[in-house]
């Protein structure tokens, strides 16, 4: 794990309450049974098994200098080990994450906790691990790697990282399908505000790539059961709009409304065998995170 006193986001106390969890695959990913890691170590066995550009941080050693002598194009030599698992975290960096009720912090900020433990976890596992952060549109695209430089990229960009702008979430799960390389995992970190048959057919162009994808769900407590009393000014974070309405009255509505919402979204990643879990944002990231992680390895 890294030296987590250097990031806002990765702390020592999370580094150890994380030390002894592991995040697998749970599909077919790579052309093989994932959740069963390949040994790091082959020494000389190892088998070459792809090109890929190189991006600055990784190992100079693995750098193909023949192609980059007939081609003046930097390329990496990927080996079967470290193909073993790619995962990418992608954050949902859209300002309606900038919310809070009674929680300590934002869904925006449980968002990164949340990520920066993924990417921690997954890297000391020894895979590789990359990092998308957006809103309408990609904002960074860190890809799967293994070494610490990368790493430390990654929540590096975490601590820098501000909301803002509206989500178009289709649209990045389309363009992640095409983009990701081969079939790994995905997971996806968002409050789900926008157009809910978009995004479907955007997690549906991920699974049909053969990622496998796990979607947690960001939502404020007070999103999830309306504590509200009295007349209520509500601004919508994205838009700008506001609206009033009187709590009581709309408190059994939007409580109903809430519940078909989460129903719809467990029915829609059940059908496209997608591993979808809701994170309450008000108590402790930690403690939320882990919990999912330890049914997930239950099962």
């Amino acid at each position: 794990m890294p030296e987590a006193t250097k990031y806002t986001y990765l702390t020592p106390e999370t580094v150890s309450k994380f030390a002894n969890l592991e995040l697998l695959a749970q599909g077919i990913v790579e052309g093989f049974i994932a959740g069963l890691h390949k040994s790091p170590h082959h020494g000389f066995s190892v088998e070459f098994a792809e090109y890929r550009e190189y991006v600055p941080g990784d190992p100079i050693r693995h750098i193909d200098w023949t192609i980059y002598g007939r081609n003046d194009r930097l390329v990496i030599r990927q080996y079967e080990q470290e193909t073993n698992l790619r995962a990418t975290v992608v954050l949902d960096a859209s300002k309606s994450l900038d919310f809070k009720s009674g929680s300590p912090i934002t869904k925006f900020q449980f968002g990164c906790y949340c990520a920066a433990a993924l990417v921690a976890m997954l890297h000391r596992q020894q895979d590789a691990i990359g990092l998308v952060t957006h809103a309408s549109k990609i904002d960074t695209f860190f890809p799967p790697r293994t070494s610490a430089i990368a790493m430390r990229e990654n929540l590096l960009h975490l601590d820098a990282l501000k909301p803002g702008g509206q989500s178009d979430l289709a649209s990045i799960y389309h363009e992640l399908a095409e983009r990701l390389p081969r079939r790994s995992l995905v997971i996806l970190l968002t409050d789900l505000f926008d157009d809910p048959q978009r995004i479907a057919a955007g997690l549906r162009h991920l699974r049909h790539r053969r990622h496998e994808v796990i979607l947690l769900h960001l939502l404020d407590d007070a999103e999830l059961n309306f504590p509200y009393r009295g007349l209520i000014d509500f601004r919508d974070l994205e838009t700008g709009e506001r609206m009033e309405v009187e709590a009581e009255l709309v408190r059994d509505a939007v409580q109903e409304s809430v519940r078909e919402f989460i129903a719809h979204w467990r029915r829609i990643c059940g059908d496209a065998r997608i591993d979808y879990h809701v994170l309450n944002t008000a108590g402790p990231f930690d403690r939320a995170l882990a919990a999912y992680l330890v049914r997930r390895m239950s099962r």
